[in-house]
């Protein structure tokens, strides 16, 4: 049997794998379903924030912020990789805000504020595009391995983001192992001054505002870092094989990596579902946009958000 090409009449083309078409049909329901939750979700939470003013607060811009890259993660990367996984071919041309409040809970409204948070977000944002789009443009994660690349794994109808050791080591340590790290000692020193707070408030007769003050801390501290551990939790196998596969010959086997890469992008999937479960905002935004009652008039201001 002829082997299938992805562009038959390119003698550089990769090779195709042709599916069963029940599997094909299974594939593509089930990626397009995730995708379809993922925009839609992260959709909900960026108008809901984006229209009601009650929502417009330094954690929620935060949200918002994560709500965008996983909608842009939806439409940009998960679309286009759900054709390629299924289809074997890529045919799309040829392409610390928290801690402060809890630990300095006097000052953090005069100092993180709105314009901060929003500057946070944008030098986050800015970074993160110069390490991803420069490594890639550049040809930073060729450096040393030019000639194997061409000779062994480029082809047209190809779409891999191939690695030399160093450039999956630098880059994995860049995006997911040292900012993990970070993060995960921040919520600790969180969850142990938390603690001493909530002793000393029982502990003292202190004014109702002030207990709740700290509980709404509290459980807005919880439910980031419930957002930090699933994003850990999904994310971390792929980074282990990204680091890994350049130092075994790349022996592991594409179907794997893929799924790997899947398993990440449920992150943004499941992101929606803990606002869902943890905010009522976003239960109540949800059943006003699904009942149509966010036409009605002055509805943005009747609608009062309480976590």
């Amino acid at each position: 049997m002829e082997p299938v090409l992805c562009y038959e009449y390119r003698n550089d083309s990769c090779l195709r794998t042709i599916y069963p078409l029940p599997i094909r049909i299974t594939l593509y329901v089930i990626l397009g379903v995730t995708v379809v939750l993922t925009v839609f979700g992260n959709l909900l939470v960026t108008v809901s924030i984006t229209y009601f003013k009650q929502l417009h607060t330094p954690t929620n811009y935060l949200i918002a912020s994560l709500a965008v890259s996983d909608l842009l993660l939806g439409l940009l990367v998960m679309f286009p990789s759900m054709i390629q996984c299924v289809e074997s071919c890529w045919y799309f041309g040829d392409v610390f805000y928290r801690h402060y409040a809890i630990c300095h809970p006097l000052s953090y409204k005069r100092k993180i504020s709105v314009n901060v948070v929003l500057i946070m977000i944008l030098l986050t944002w800015s970074i993160s595009a110069v390490i991803g789009f420069g490594m890639v443009f550049l040809k930073l994660n060729l450096w040393g391995i030019e000639e194997f690349y061409y000779s062994h794994v480029a082809c047209e109808g190809g779409c891999v983001l191939f690695q030399s050791g160093l450039s999956s080591t630098v880059s994995s340590l860049l995006s997911f192992y040292i900012p993990g790290i970070i993060m995960l000692g921040v919520y600790l020193k969180i969850f142990l001054v938390a603690q001493r707070q909530l002793h000393s408030i029982q502990n003292t007769n202190c004014k109702s505002s002030a207990r709740i003050s700290n509980t709404s801390q509290t459980k807005a501290t919880k439910t980031l870092a419930i957002i930090m551990g699933a994003f850990l939790s999904f994310w971390t196998p792929f980074f282990v094989c990204n680091i890994i596969d350049p130092f075994i010959s790349y022996s592991t086997p594409p179907a794997l990596f893929g799924t790997l890469v899947w398993v990440g992008y449920l992150n943004s999937t499941v992101n929606p579902v803990i606002y869902a479960f943890f905010y009522s905002w976003f239960r109540k935004a949800f059943r006003l946009f699904t009942s149509g009652s966010i036409f009605k008039s002055d509805i943005s201001e009747a609608a009062l958000f309480t976590e």
